[in-house]
């Protein structure tokens, strides 16, 4: 059972969240909160598995809420917004987001999205996370050799393909290599350059240069 925790300070909105989600076998709403301050307590409280977070909220905003949140459990967060805005999508990585959806997202998607980041899986389309590194941050000239050294040619490879959004099962199959092996050598690069997750990958694929962003 994955348990969930709903942050919004629209109540209409956390209904029709909860409604949708709690519909679901494997799923259970475990509590809600109306700002980031109740979020952090709730998680303390409660220790859901992922938190469906809004940005925008009073007292304490969705952002700082999520760094908090990432700092002191294990709970994975998802931010919720109405907007596509570049500049949120970038926060929430930073803050150390798992995911990132937008709020009139269909429900399959919400429920899909929920299921695949407590699996550890990030929920962000390499699309928008070349987006998001063209607003945030232009890539580098050179290769950052510096922040790629601890990785062999073969896990700087891997790493690549993850940061082109391509799944476990597809990076072995483009490199002929076992689905198991594939799944060390992504734990590896993750240990290696003391990264949370798949989406902490993507951006260090971007920002190093291994990756550039195509138009």
């Amino acid at each position: 059972m994955i348990r969930v925790l709903l942050v919004d300070d629209q109540p209409l909105l956390l209904s029709g969240f909860s409604l949708i989600l709690s519909t679901e076998p494997d799923l259970e709403v475990v509590g809600t909160a109306a700002d980031g301050q109740q979020a952090v307590a709730a998680v303390t409280e409660l220790a859901p598995d992922v938190v469906l977070m809004d940005v925008q909220m009073p007292l304490l905003d969705g952002i700082e809420a999520t760094r908090q949140v990432v700092a002191g459990s294990r709970a994975k967060v998802v931010m919720l917004t109405t907007f596509d805005r570049d500049d949120y999508l970038f926060d929430a990585l930073q803050a150390g987001a798992s995911g990132f959806l937008l709020k009139n997202a269909d429900p399959d998607d919400l429920v899909a999205g929920v299921r695949a980041v407590a699996e550890g899986h990030a929920l962000l389309a390499p699309e928008v996370t070349r987006r998001v590194i063209e607003a945030g941050r232009h890539a580098p000239a050179d290769v950052d050799e510096r922040r790629l050294a601890p990785l062999t040619a073969r896990e700087r490879e891997v790493l690549s393909l993850v940061a082109a959004g391509l799944s476990n099962g597809e990076i072995a199959s483009r490199l002929v290599l076992g689905e198991a092996t594939v799944k060390t050598h992504v734990s590896n690069v993750l240990s290696k350059l003391q990264l949370r997750d798949r989406v902490q990958a993507v951006v260090l694929a971007y920002e190093s240069g291994l990756v550039r962003p195509h138009r």
